[in-house]
């Protein structure tokens, strides 16, 4: 079963006593193997790696039923592995959403907005639901209400934009049942008019309850609609390289009912991603209750190599936990935090569970250590269970030296590369330099994990996070992390994927392409350890492969994975648009890539309609007016 593609050197045997399942040969394998770190060719079997090495060295598992697949000289890397992603939530919606992640423009993403809401059945919303902010854009702002109300008179729009706002159309201030008598719950606050109607604007000040509980009033996709939209959405990080996640639960993501669809998936065996989960409770004054409950349902490890749980959090109780908003002062640390939180520690190491926590800040993160004090004085942590920090921006070279005092992890996301801007006006470009202290991290010898915490705040393309990892720019450009506090490409790239696999007790199987692991990995549309910096988020995965099954191909691959199903409902904007949408793709754009292009053009052929049409040039159709003279040089 040899490829079409160039194969010299390699013939099937039919000989061979136990043939490989697939070969991919003429590789720049970068293995992330300190005893080999680097090959030409791999071997597969059985969803594993059987040989690693050149093509004399793999030749013996040639069969002939082997597939063997020529790299072409690209470069190989382990899969890469998000250690915070909402996958499972993300899933859920991924086809109900239009991505701005990428996205150039404003004007592009109105005219993308405008065009969904054509046809966006009545009923639905339009929603933009997190992995962009306005520094992206070349105007340098966000949408305005009007903006809103002029690209979608009729369809209720909802957009979030990160931690901090939601911006509606006056339809989806209507869906959501906003009035003037409205009460927003603690911590958000509705824009009002002078009036004292709803303007459309919501803000988290500094909680972001208002603006999910405002989300979630909108319409869901059914059951098997979801299953179909995880699979859709899992597809598209296989894209991007993506063959694990450790999901950090979430809001509005209950136990069992919303992981239906990735255990749906993984009974029939179509996950392309490995998954582990982590449980969150949902309700304040009720965690203890949930935990106890899940303990008497799953154990941390059960399930397979394709979807296990992990532990719980990353909250663990709603008091202690912290908000991400930058644009609002550090929230106070209520009265209840230790004590709650205290409970469910002690609860969850008596059961042999292991937790995640989000933590912001260091004065959250010192106040969570002196609980983990209190229960390590009699004994009681951290008993051998793997626990870990989540973000951790603004952590202190102390509270590090206590985690690794107490054998704790951290994992961080690249949060500050889309609110860096809001957190140097607010605590100073100095302390931004070292925000989060990644370096200081290593130093130390403790595990962390990169990841993105997508898909409401940073985009889920973790060639983004790789990029800030080395730059420590803004996605606008502004430069915030010193040349102290930056990794080289091989450490960001074990943070992606060795370090991951740390943290969910892997580091044996995953993470590494040697022998006897699995066999999870991408090869890449340009060479991330010679590709200029500025140009490391613009990388894709050409050829996908999880557990020796290919599970996404393009450019010179194309037609090698296994079709996926059509997009259901047939009006998703992922149909129209796709996900990631990527402007400088250096290699040949493939045809989401190529319709996207179409979209940046329509959307500047729009604008020049409506030009046009308020200067009396055009009717509303577009036609030419009669005697028409156009010279912009002296018409304005």
């Amino acid at each position: 079963m040899i490829n079409a593609m160039p194969v010299d050197g390699i013939a099937p045997d039919p000989r061979t006593r136990e043939p490989a399942d697939l070969v991919i040969r003429n590789g720049r394998v970068h293995t992330g193997d300190t005893a080999r770190p680097a090959a030409a060719a791999l071997a597969i079997r059985g969803g594993r790696i059987v040989a690693v090495g050149d093509d004399q060295d793999i030749a013996g598992f040639v069969g002939t039923d082997t597939r063997v697949v020529d790299a072409l000289n690209r470069r190989i890397i382990p899969g890469l592995n998000d250690s915070h992603l909402h996958v499972i939530r993300g899933g859920l919606n991924y086809l109900l959403e239009l991505r701005w992640d990428g996205v150039p423009s404003l004007r592009t993403a109105l005219w993308m907005l405008r065009d969904q809401a054509g046809r966006t059945p009545r009923g639905q919303w339009v929603r933009v639901v997190g992995g962009w902010t306005g520094e992206q854009f070349a105007e340098r702002r966000l949408p305005t209400v009007a903006e809103l109300n002029a690209a979608a008179p009729d369809t209720p729009v909802f957009v979030l934009h990160l931690y901090q706002s939601a911006i509606l159309n006056r339809a989806a201030v209507r869906a959501a049942g906003l009035t003037k008598d409205s009460v927003p719950p603690p911590g958000g606050q509705i824009v009002r008019d002078h009036a004292g109607e709803p303007t459309g604007l919501l803000l988290a000040a500094p909680a972001a309850g208002l603006l999910y509980a405002t989300l979630g009033k909108g319409p869901k996709l059914d059951e098997e609609q979801q299953v179909g939209s995880t699979r859709h959405f899992l597809h598209e990080l296989n894209r991007l390289g993506l063959t694990s996640a450790i999901d950090a639960g979430g809001g509005f993501q209950n136990f069992p009912e919303n992981y239906g669809a990735v255990m749906k998936l993984a009974e029939q065996g179509l996950l392309t991603m490995r998954i582990a989960y982590h449980l969150f409770p949902q309700t304040p004054g009720q965690e203890l209750d949930d935990l106890r409950r899940w303990i008497g349902m799953v154990r941390p490890g059960d399930g397979d190599e394709w979807l296990r749980l992990n532990g719980a959090g990353e909250n663990l109780a709603w008091s202690p936990a912290d908000y991400e908003n930058f644009t609002e002062p550090r929230p106070l640390r209520p009265d209840p935090a230790d004590s709650e939180l205290e409970a469910a520690v002690r609860l969850l190491l008596d059961n042999g569970w292991g937790f995640r926590l989000h933590a912001t800040y260091d004065e959250t993160i010192r106040a969570n250590l002196d609980v983990f004090d209190r229960v390590a004085a009699d004994g009681g942590f951290p008993r051998g269970v793997p626990w870990f920090f989540d973000h951790a921006e603004t952590v202190s070279e102390t509270s590090l030296d206590r985690i690794a005092a107490l054998g704790g992890a951290l994992s961080v996301q690249n949060r500050m590369m889309f609110q860096g801007t809001a957190f140097a006006d607010r605590y100073g470009a100095a302390q931004a330099s070292h925000t989060p202290p990644i370096r200081k991290m290593l130093e130390r010898g403790l595990r962390v994990g990169a990841g993105t915490d997508a898909t409401r705040v940073s985009s889920y393309n973790p060639w983004l996070a790789l990029e800030w990892l080395l730059r420590g720019r803004t996605i606008g450009g502004r430069q915030l992390a010193s040349a102290e506090n930056r990794v080289d490409r091989a450490t960001a790239l074990r943070m992606y994927t060795v370090a991951g696999a740390e943290l969910t007790g892997e580091a044996d199987v995953k993470g590494v392409l040697k022998e006897g692991c699995y066999a999870d990995l991408a090869v890449l549309s340009e060479d991330y350890f010679s590709v200029p910096e500025e140009d490391i988020s613009h990388i894709e995965s050409l050829l996908t492969v999880v557990g020796g099954r290919i599970v996404y191909a393009a450019g010179e691959f194309e037609g090698l994975a296994a079709p996926l199903p059509g997009v259901e409902p047939s009006w998703s904007p992922v149909a129209y648009y796709g996900g990631y949408h990527h402007t400088m793709f250096p290699s040949p754009p493939s045809g989401v890539n190529q319709a996207q292009s179409v979209v940046e053009a329509a959307a500047a052929s729009e604008e020049h309609r409506q030009w046009r049409i308020v200067r009396g040039f055009a009717d509303d159709n577009g036609a030419s007016a009669a005697g028409e003279v156009f010279d912009p040089c002296f018409v304005l």
